[in-house]
């Protein structure tokens, strides 16, 4: 084993690791990450966490299962984190793993906050967010110099499940060049409507990455104007990351999966920019 691996911490008997599993591949997992399966006594994960990861987990490791997904029936977020103190309090070594990172929209700051509130001692293990990591798999920077300087990232549902009403759909819309949306798919109608009546292009392109950095990723191009009808006319399902804004050109170009398992020619000029001079 090489000495970096004998160099990561110890889970304490007693503790809590908060872990982001990324977006899906396995190889995406931190050291820390894999550190922690190959250690902890039981394992409280989401449902968007890849079996392939959990297969990862030590031989005798207890897999309980604490998955949230919109519109279904699924665990209460209160009870699930003071599961988390009970089963440190028993004295085992607990690992949360979450998918994507625990603090980009992840309740991970909800689920530390009552492991403080108990005293119970923790450690944060940072994750790739399926709003880089899974657009990355399709193709799709999120930040790209002839686009954009700024991104946005947001969710389509608050805790109501309805489209949050706090978000300023306008200011984002005349704002922000690239719009990443979590959890947008069930509502993609009313925001595209609402992003539109702010001042974006019906005809700005959209991407729905559907099962981000796994095999059975699906990816679907298509405009705002557009996007809730293909929606349901490609029959996609969550879970999705949905990115908006002109980035989504750039996947002719850098679709590297299409091109190394489907033989898809990549274009080498999206932007028909190749006469401007290479900016340093």
């Amino acid at each position: 084993m090489h000495a970096l691996f004998s160099a990561l911490p110890p889970m304490e008997r007693g503790t809590v690791w908060l872990v982001g599993a990324g977006p899906g591949d396995p190889g995406l997992l931190t050291l820390h990450a894999a550190n922690a399966l190959q250690q902890a006594d039981v394992v409280v994960h989401d449902a968007l966490v890849n079996a392939e990861c959990l297969s990862l987990a030590r031989p005798g490791a207890v897999l309980e299962f604490a998955g949230k997904r919109g519109g279904k029936p699924s665990h209460r977020q209160r009870d699930i984190s003071l599961r988390l103190v009970e089963l440190a309090r028993a004295g085992h070594r607990v690992l949360r793993l979450k998918g994507g990172d625990p603090f980009v929209f992840g309740r991970g700051g909800e689920e530390a906050l009552t492991l403080v509130e108990h005293g119970i001692p923790f450690r944060i293990v940072p994750g790739i967010t399926a709003g880089i990591g899974g657009l990355a798999y399709a193709g799709i920077p999120v930040t790209h110099r002839e686009v954009n300087h700024a991104v946005t990232f947001l969710t389509g549902h608050d805790s109501s499940g309805l489209v949050p009403d706090r978000i300023n759909w306008e200011g984002i819309a005349k704002g922000s060049p690239v719009i990443v949306m979590y959890m947008a798919m069930k509502h993609i109608g009313q925001i595209a409507a609402n992003l539109v009546a702010g001042g974006r292009s019906p005809d700005e392109p959209v991407a729905f990455v559907c099962n981000a950095a796994t095999s059975e990723q699906a990816v679907l191009e298509t405009t705002l104007a557009r996007a809730e009808a293909d929606v349901a006319a490609a029959g996609i399902e969550p879970p999705a990351i949905v990115v908006v804004g002109e980035v989504v050109r750039l996947r002719s170009s850098l679709d590297w999966i299409g091109a190394l398992t489907a033989g898809r020619r990549l274009a080498p000029d999206p932007f028909g920019s190749r006469e401007r001079k290479d900016p340093a």
